[in-house]
């Protein structure tokens, strides 16, 4: 655990954080370390031919679901040379600790692998830590291996597989521990991060790294707390250009000399995990104390202006928008822009407010969008440009960023229709894909009873994509009732001119223009 001190930005070296890659490259949740949700390569689809987007085909996985919880967001590399031709492989791994390798085109499986787990939970599954493989896994350089697929078992050791061949390139490899509760993996200047949440297992919250480049494959960690303070947003880490590792933490006890920081933005030295900077809410102790935790979104971070911004919220509904250099100033608890609430306006900690994870890009004129997840309606105050009905279930948010004197500042401009409930969206080519995931988040019954699998299941339904007007919010495609299943915690992706999605009954489905012959 390294709380004892801070380490100033000053001594860090500036890193270069991995691009997307080529046309067609998706290599983690959110496309990039910085986990903006842009892919900036995308040209197949465009806003004049997406009402044309159908369903060119589903593959149903042999994937178990556990509890609520069964496949990852997918991750992709497209126009792959190999020796049966130029191949897109769809990456998506199974809560029962299984991987599976697809063709783009086909929807045939290129590859499978069951990864071997040597322990046992000590706790029974539950939705909330249902003792299996959650994290999304990265595409990326294996030193002296070439591309690999990295995916994190449930008993907590690393697995890498060559994309195109499933080869095993490394043997499992410890990494956090056993039936924690793991999030999206990312991977920078051969250095692997993921952050756990919840205390499943026994397991603290905290951020984790594994050295890919050290023969020893060397891990350090940093735990959050001495209880709570779960990291639990969507993306799990994200990453500034200079290296800086960036979580959001949940609720749970505070007090910086002891080395606990519950609802709180951290700020981590690379591969080391010292702690560089952190900023608290100056409402913390409120935030805290209402289960309004900021630990279920993940940050992001974005160029604007001469910023590098960090984007940041909870279940407040509040967004603070922080300088990557110094995110709270000298006291920590200083915001370049502190929002009205935009949602959650009945303070409901249970299914309401920001969940998940921002995305964020710039259109052709400049100007840079931030758009977020909500659950629930927005506050009676907040004033979009665009509305399209009542949202009572949940909606995207879009934002523009703006100066408003010499500061940053979020403008409202659209809300998009009623979701139940919404994904953390994917930006294409002047479009925002939002998948409305069918998931349903009541966490406890009538009579205050906390709701069990069971009965979180039956309240769910169906999952709808859409594709909205990055400008407007207005619909330009759904998919109306052809996805069969609900998706839990999941998430979408946009690469190679397709949109891939899995479902809580191990479906994958691909929706794309079809032929392109």
């Amino acid at each position: 655990m390294r709380w004892m001190r801070l380490v100033s930005p000053c001594l860090l070296a500036p890193l270069l954080a991995h691009p997307q890659g080529g046309r067609g490259a998706w290599n983690s949740f959110g496309g990039d370390p910085q986990r903006t949700g842009w892919n900036r390569t995308e040209t197949a689809l465009t806003s004049a031919n997406i009402k044309d987007l159908k369903l060119e085909w589903t593959a149903s996985l042999d994937s178990p679901a556990k509890e609520l919880t069964n496949l990852t967001a997918p991750v992709v590399r497209s126009n792959v040379h190999t020796s049966r031709g130029i191949k897109d492989f769809v990456i998506v791994a199974g809560a029962s600790d299984r991987l599976y390798a697809i063709d783009g085109d086909t929807g045939q499986i290129t590859w499978q692998k069951t990864l071997s787990t040597q322990a046992t939970p000590s706790r029974s599954a539950s939705w909330l830590c249902p003792n299996a493989l959650t994290a999304t896994p990265v595409i990326g350089p294996l030193p002296g291996k070439g591309n690999a697929v990295f995916a994190l078992a449930s008993d907590g050791k690393l697995h890498a597989f060559n994309l195109v061949s499933g080869e095993d390139l490394l043997p499992p490899t410890p990494f956090v521990p056993a039936f924690a509760k793991t999030w999206s993996l990312n991977l920078v200047n051969n250095v692997l991060y993921t952050t756990t949440s919840q205390g499943c297992n026994g397991v603290k919250s905290g951020v984790y790294a594994l050295d890919l480049a050290d023969p020893n494959r060397t891990v350090t960690s940093f735990t959050v707390s001495a209880s709570g303070a779960g990291i639990w947003g969507r993306a799990g880490a994200a990453l500034t250009a200079g290296g800086k590792i960036i979580v959001e933490t949940g609720d749970g006890p505070y007090d910086p000399t002891t080395g606990n920081y519950s609802d709180t933005v951290l700020a981590l030295s690379p591969k080391d995990l010292d702690l560089v900077d952190y900023f608290a809410p100056s409402n913390r102790e409120w935030v805290t104390k209402k289960d309004l935790d900021m630990g279920c979104m993940s940050a992001v971070v974005f160029n604007f202006k001469t910023w590098e911004l960090v984007a940041a919220a909870g279940k407040e509904g509040v967004i603070f928008l922080l300088d990557a250099k110094s995110l709270g100033g000298t006291g920590h608890r200083t915001p370049l822009y502190r929002s009205a609430g935009f949602a959650n306006g009945e303070i409901n900690f249970a299914g309401k407010g920001f969940w998940g994870a921002f995305s964020t890009w710039e259109d052709a004129a400049g100007t840079r969008w931030l758009v977020a997840p909500a659950w629930g309606p927005p506050t009676a105050a907040t004033k979009f440009s665009n509305l399209y009905g009542p949202t009572p279930n949940g909606s995207l948010m879009a934002f523009r960023v703006e100066l408003q004197g010499d500061r940053p500042a979020l403008t409202p401009a659209w809300n998009s229709v009623d979701m139940k409930l919404p994904t953390p969206a994917v930006i294409a080519n002047g479009m925002v894909f939002a998948l409305a995931d069918g998931d349903d988040g009541a966490q406890f019954g009538p009579h205050g009873n906390l709701l069990d699998t069971p009965a979180r299941k039956a309240r769910t339904g169906h999952a709808i994509l859409y594709a909205l007007d990055a400008a407007t919010g207005s619909i330009l495609f759904s998919s109306g009732g052809i996805i069969r299943s609900f998706s839990h915690f999941s998430g979408l992706t946009v690469a190679g001119g397709r949109v891939y999605l899995g479902t809580q009954d191990g479906t994958v489905y691909a929706f794309g223009l079809g032929s392109q012959q």
